[in-house]
Order: structure tokens, then sequence, then C-alpha cells
């Protein structure tokens, strides 16, 4: 039968992209200064959250020194540490901080996966590596039965969620739905789809994203939800 526990086993034991293994595998040897006492996870990250979710917030890539290391999707960056405070705040996580895989965090009603498993170079997926990841992505996308409402983490998790679900048989609506932050759309198989910008330091040191933008997000996807009842 199968199930996210199998998907996980898969996508944590996957070697497809070798220049994907080579990195993330370097990157566990020679770790950050600061993490010179941890052992890094260094494998593929699998998706995290409640398997009967409504919400499925999808992001790019795991961080070199967050999910590479902790092993568990936005855990121990600053990117996780907005993400689990707005998920923690709309009752979606038990708690608002995601530090390692033992820490007692647990998703309700939301699930967190990725386009591409493992960390690559400059935060940067070359095309056939997105290409080979997209099996785990639609396997995911079939398993999580209940979401009415996806989060994009950036224009790159948005098309590839759409290019995702073509390939899955569903139809896009036309024209194409276009990226921005806050900008929602209902689609033909009744899940809303809404678009963030990333919570990367790049945009939220610079001010393009900021608490209240990104707590918007996670309001409005809660109120989606709550429309629609269990």
């Amino acid at each position: 039968m199968r199930s996210l526990t199998v998907l996980n086993n898969r996508i944590a034991s996957c070697t497809a992209c070798r220049r994907l293994v080579d990195y993330r595998q370097a990157i566990a040897r020679t770790k950050r200064r600061q993490f010179q006492d941890w052992t890094y996870w260094g494998r593929p990250v699998p998706g995290f959250g409640d398997a009967k979710a409504r919400l499925y917030v999808l992001g790019l890539a795991p961080a070199a020194h967050g999910g590479n290391r902790t092993g568990r999707v936005f855990t121990g960056d600053r990117s996780g540490d907005w993400l689990y405070e707005a998920l923690h705040r709309f009752g979606f996580a038990n708690q608002a901080l995601s530090q390692h895989r033992s820490d007692g965090l647990a998703l309700s009603d939301a699930y967190i996966g990725a386009t591409v498993r493992c960390a690559p170079p400059d935060n940067k997926p070359a095309p056939d590596e997105f290409d080979a990841c997209r099996t785990f992505l639609r396997e995911e996308i079939r398993l999580l039965r209940n979401v009415q409402v996806i989060v994009a983490l950036g224009k790159i998790a948005f098309d590839h969620y759409l290019k995702t679900c073509r390939q899955e048989g569903f139809i896009p609506p036309s024209p194409l739905p276009l990226f921005g932050h806050g900008r929602e759309y209902l689609m033909p198989w009744r899940v809303t789809l809404i678009g963030s910008y990333h919570p990367s330091q790049q945009n939220t040191f610079t001010g393009k994203l900021t608490r209240p933008m990104f707590h918007a997000i996670f309001r409005r996807a809660k109120q989606i939800i709550d429309w629609h009842g269990p």
C-alpha cells in the first residue's frame, strides 16, 4: 500500500542527481563553523506534516545548513523561523520554533513539501534536477487527498506546482495563473492556489516580505479551510 511513509523513505534514499549528491554530502562533511558539533543529515529531505492536511505548503529546496543539516524541511534556518511562526499563529503547528527533528514540533492540518529534495548549489536546482524530483512531488500530491489550499512559496514553487498538476492530468485555467504575492486562484479541481513571496533572507532582510504580509497569506488559507468545513 502506498503511503507518505513509504514515499518519504524513498525520497531520503534517492541518489538520482549526481551534482546534488556530491554537493549535499560535501556540505555535510565540511559543515558551518557554528554547527561543527552536528552530524548533518546530508540526504534528500522528505516532506513533513499531517497526512490528512487540508493545507499544503510547497517550497523550493532544502537549505544547505537548514534542512540538509537537520533532516526536516524548513528546519534550522531563518526561513523556517518565519514559516513555523506563521503556521503556529494560525493553528497549524503546536509551537513556533523548528530547530531539529526531535524538538517536539507537530503540524495539524498542514503538510510541507518541496519541488527539489536536496540542497542545491547556490540554491538553484538545474532543470534536469527538477524533472528528476517531480516524481516525488506528483506522488505527494496524490497521497495528500484532503488538500483544499496550496501555499506556494515563491514563483518557482508556484510554476512547478502547476506543471506537476498538468502532468497529473489536471487542466489549469486559461490564461494560466500568474505568480504574485497574495494572488489567489480557485483551480478547476477545487483547490485554491495562493502565491507568497518566499521567506528567504533576501526577501525578509530587504523588506520585500514583511511579517504582516506573510501572516496575511496564512490567515487567508485558514479562512478558506474554515469556510469549507471538515
